[in-house]
C-alpha cells in the first residue's frame, strides 16, 4: 500500500465510523454514509481492492437496513396491540421528530407521542394507546440493533477486501 492508500484508507475508516455512530443517532444516515464510503474509495481505487459483486452486496445490505429500520417500527406497534392508524401515527410522529427537532430524544419520543395519539384519536384507551406507544419504543430499538449489526458487518467487508 502506498502511503496515499493507507491515508484514503483511514479517512475512509473515520468517516465509516461516524455511520456506525449514525446508526444509533438517526440524525446520521448511517448505513448509506457507510456504503457512499466504500463506493467513494472504490471509484478512488479503480475497484482494485473491492468488486462490483462486493459493491451490489454492500447496496442490498444498506437497503435492508432502511427497510428493516421501518418495519421494526412497524411491527412494534402492530405486536403491542396497535392498529394501522398507531403505525401512521408512529410513522409522522419519527417525521416530525427527525425533521423539526432532529435530537435523538425527539425522533424516539417522536413516534412514541405519534402512535399514542393515533390511537387515541380513533377512540382507543389509554392503556391500549400507551402499548402501541411502548412497541413504537421497542421497534425503535431493534431497528438500530439491526442497522448497527449491519452497518458493522459493512465495514468488516470493506476492511477484510481492502486488507487481504
Amino acid at each position: 500500500m502506498s502511503w496515499w492508500e493507507i491515508v484514503l484508507f483511514i479517512l475512509s475508516l473515520i468517516i465509516m465510523l461516524a455511520g456506525l455512530i449514525g446508526t444509533l443517532l438517526p440524525i446520521i444516515p448511517g448505513t448509506p454514509l457507510i456504503f457512499g464510503t466504500i463506493l467513494a474509495y472504490s471509484l478512488i481505487d479503480g475497484f482494485e481492492a473491492i468488486n462490483g459483486n462486493t459493491i451490489a452486496l454492500l447496496a442490498v445490505l444498506t437497503g435492508i437496513s432502511l427497510i428493516l429500520d421501518y418495519l421494526a417500527i412497524v411491527f412494534g406497534v402492530k405486536k403491542m396491540g396497535g392498529s394501522y392508524f398507531g403505525v401512521f401515527g408512529a410513522l409522522v410522529g419519527m417525521i416530525v421528530g427527525l425533521f423539526f427537532w432532529a435530537t435523538l430524544v425527539a425522533i424516539i419520543i417522536g413516534p412514541l407521542i405519534g402512535a399514542i395519539l393515533a390511537e387515541m384519536l380513533i377512540g382507543k384507551e389509554s392503556k391500549v394507546a400507551l402499548k402501541a406507544g411502548f412497541g413504537s419504543f421497542i421497534g425503535f430499538l431493534v431497528g438500530g440493533a439491526v442497522k448497527f449489526a449491519i452497518a458493522a458487518t459493512m465495514i468488516g467487508i470493506f476492511i477484510w477486501n481492502v486488507l487481504a
